[in-house]
């Protein structure tokens, strides 16, 4: 739900609004402290060898009671944007307590070494119709901030980044609309005992420089904390037709945990080409990401299609020497949507590019049973092998490309398009049906890099951890410039089947590896 309020409130910036007084720039406070990102790491680690302080997210009752509609309504003032007066390359706007945001967190301006706190007033917010009986007191803070640069046009400001929720915060490339999430840490993702949230408390913002030499970068430093681990974090953000988040934090364990899920990405799937035969909706698809991209150390890159399944799914994948993962949207056609307003082809896709501590571990997938779109039910993300120590910090970077075309440039076939349906020939009695009633035929189709003339000679190679592949074939597909691999498979029992495609011309592979999940029961198998 909070993804979605986000790109509701980014939506809602330009509506009109009852009139309010004047604006008041974001003003900082007299008093500043030094900062350092050896401060922030020393800080973090002074907290994780405390006991964990809760915050307790006591807002005034006016402000958590408000509806959704309510706090909607409740908006930053564009003309009060920080540095705005100044004509710096970016722009902060400041997000209001309230609703789902009960826990203010500290928002800081580092210049020249030192912080400086942004302080609060409802001046620098227009609240529509909502109303409130007493007022606001000045000690209030914030929920969360974003960040506003010239990306589309050189004349206008537009939304960049936002950092709000938890350690949640989304990104854009050029000609983007917000799809999917990150978050700095994920910790026990569907495991038994429950996930737990760790939370961006502080967030400390370089004020960038002017003229060219700050024109392209920002820099956000975030404390993290949570009842297991702490952490302190650095965001190098540079804009572009992909943006590029550079991330590198030190994190200061507790207690061990169970699944430490690192670079962990958030998105929602609720239909694609091979699932919406239980949803009665008038569009073909449904997603903002359709599927999980990982690229190993031997150089394999393997396309898991995500699917919405009525019972949670865990996928595991081992990897060393990881060279990167990604939740894209690889399907930009919109008549492959067709909804005017969400706009589904034009939600970016992540690509994770480790750099630091990114050893011997797993990429983890986890499908969450959704029947709407409001819900975010994917979640992503690399474990480390070795569980976290208490008292041991540990090290990670990594970067972040946000945008339409993320990911490795592809040297191989990549897989567009994955459906099923009854292996049935049609015209033939039952009893003259060459496969089992349970079959179902798999169409895997694949666009190449390269212009492809033939598939003469070229085979598919399919693989199941158990049942049986027939009746294998590879056309070429000159309408996506590749080819489409055919195949019937037959179940044996009703258990998940894992099962792997890939192209292959003699000892030459063409393509990536297609990796699929399939469940007779589920899928029409008896």
């Amino acid at each position: 739900m909070i993804p979605l309020l986000i790109a509701s409130l980014s939506a809602s910036l330009n509506l009109a609004a009852t009139p309010a007084p004047a604006a008041t720039a974001v003003s900082l406070s007299a008093e500043s402290q030094p900062f350092s990102e050896t401060w922030l790491r020393d800080r973090a680690q002074q907290m994780a060898q405390a006991d964990y302080a809760p915050l307790t997210g006591k807002l005034p009752p006016a402000l958590a009671d408000l509806t959704y509609d309510q706090y909607r309504d409740i908006r930053f003032r564009p003309d009060a944007s920080l540095w705005r007066s100044a004509k710096l390359p970016f722009q902060l706007q400041l997000f209001h307590l309230g609703l789902f945001f009960a826990d203010p967190v500290s928002l800081h301006v580092v210049e020249r070494g030192r912080a400086r706190t942004m302080r609060y007033t409802t001046n620098l917010f227009n609240y529509g119709k909502t109303r409130f009986s007493e007022p606001l007191p000045d000690t209030l803070g914030f929920a969360g901030f974003r960040i506003h640069y010239p990306l589309n046009r050189k004349d206008y400001f537009d939304e960049l980044m936002v950092f709000l929720g938890a350690s949640y915060f989304r990104a854009l490339g050029r000609d983007n609309l917000y799809g999917l999430s990150a978050r700095g840490l994920a910790i026990d993702t569907a495991e038994p005992t429950g996930e737990i949230f760790p939370v961006f408390r502080e967030f400390y913002v370089e004020k960038p420089a002017k003229g060219a030499k700050g024109a392209k970068h920002l820099v956000v430093h975030a404390l993290l904390d949570s009842p297991p681990m702490t952490g302190a974090y650095r965001f190098d953000i540079i804009p572009g037709d992909n943006i590029e988040v550079r991330v590198t934090t030190t994190l200061f364990p507790r207690r061990s945990v169970q699944r430490l899920g690192v670079a962990p990405l958030t998105s929602m799937f609720l239909f694609g080409e091979n699932g919406r035969r239980s949803f009665d909706d008038y569009r073909p698809e449904v997603h903002d990401s359709d599927g999980l991209l990982i690229w190993f150390g031997n150089g394999e890159q393997l396309w898991r299609p995500l699917q919405n399944s009525d019972r949670l799914e865990m996928s595991e994948f081992r990897a060393e020497g990881l060279k990167g993962f990604g939740l894209l949207q690889r399907d930009r056609k919109q008549s492959h949507y067709e909804d005017l307003e969400a706009s589904y082809e034009r939600r970016p896709s992540v690509w994770i590019e480790p750099r630091e501590g990114f050893g011997k571990g797993s990429v983890f997938l986890v499908e969450i049973p959704s029947r709407e779109e409001i819900h975010d039910n994917i979640v992503a993300f690399y474990t480390p092998e070795a569980k976290p120590a208490p008292g041991t910090p540990i090290r990670l970077a990594y970067r972040m490309y946000w945008g339409v075309k993320t990911g490795p440039r592809p040297f191989v076939a990549s897989t567009v398009g994955t459906r099923t349906g009854s292996a049935r020939q049609v015209g033939l009695a039952a009893n003259q049906q060459k496969v089992d009633a349970s079959a179902r035929k798999f169409v895997v189709d694949f666009a190449s890099p390269i212009p492809v003339t033939s598939a003469d000679d070229v085979e598919a190679v399919v693989s199941a951890s158990s049942g049986e592949a027939k009746n294998t074939r590879v056309e070429s597909y000159p309408a996506i410039g590749g080819y489409r691999a055919v195949f019937d498979f037959v179940p044996n029992g009703s258990n998940p089947v894992e099962l792997r495609c890939f192209l292959r011309r003699g000892d030459t592979a063409l393509s990536e590896t297609w990796s699929y999940r399939f469940t007779p029961q589920r899928e029409g198998g008896k």
